[in-house]
């Protein structure tokens, strides 16, 4: 009986601690879901998208890249690094994971993102991470994600021209509050400023999608060019979110 009681318990706390979270992260997944049905997929194509990749920022930094005719590898690797934060989660809730069968252990690590892995963090830190309170606050998590795609698709369809209501200028909005996150960082204004100037003066000259991936270049060429701080010069410039408190 202690055991169902407790395993009732866990759920409850689950839900409870989930639903603001849910709440923050259905106008972001409508926003998704409005974006995709601008950027011409269908329903299905969405849907999947969200249930595949599962990372809101992702999810838009690829429509970005597809709709200026990003070339695939670009995409790949603008994934990739958004998500890399992801490989830092699972090395860091696995510890929490031992008693998990393995095939819940594989469910609960593709449905860590960020709100989860903070959510179980936490819970770890008060006592035990259970598999009722994990698989309660995740799965949750993952529906209502899908369930907003699917929702800002279905209105934004009904949007004849998204520019109108600036729909269109979510995603550069969204991406400029997350590179502003490092502005705290020595070498933010030379490397930013490198790939600001080396995208503009490329779309002007070559047009897209090579101002995209050039521009980015640019920016690491200069980061790499630059000496790295060590011991407590670096240590007084802890590094930012890149997720700039994302919810996924």
């Amino acid at each position: 009986m202690s055991g169902a009681h407790e395993s009732d318990s866990d759920t409850k706390s689950a839900v409870r601690d989930v639903v603001p979270i849910i709440l923050a992260i259905i106008p972001f997944g409508m926003v998704y879901g409005t974006v995709a049905a601008s950027a011409q997929l269908s329903l299905v194509e969405t849907i999947g998208f969200s249930a595949s990749v599962y990372a809101g920022a992702s999810q838009l930094a690829a429509l970005q890249l597809v709709g200026i005719g990003a070339p695939v590898w670009s995409v790949l690797v603008t994934v990739f690094a958004l998500n890399f934060r992801h490989v830092l989660y699972s090395a860091s809730i696995g510890r929490h994971l031992d008693g998990f069968p393995r095939p819940i252990k594989a469910l609960a690590f593709f449905l860590l993102v960020d709100p989860t892995f903070a959510a179980a963090e936490a819970r770890a830190a008060k006592g035990a991470l259970t598999v009722p309170y994990y698989l309660v606050y995740a799965l949750l998590l993952y529906v209502c994600w899908l369930a907003a795609s699917a929702l800002g698709f279905v209105f934004g369809s009904l949007i004849e021209d998204t520019s109108v209501y600036g729909i269109d200028f979510v995603l550069p909005a969204y991406f400029l509050a997350m590179v502003m996150t490092f502005r705290s960082r020595a070498a933010f204004w030379p490397v930013a400023s490198a790939s600001a100037g080396a995208s503009i003066i490329l779309y002007t000259l070559v047009g897209p999608p090579w101002h995209v991936t050039l521009g980015a270049l640019a920016g690491i060429t200069v980061a790499a060019c630059l000496p790295q701080r060590t011991g407590k010069s670096a240590a007084a410039h802890p590094a930012d979110d890149p997720a700039g408190g994302g919810v996924l």
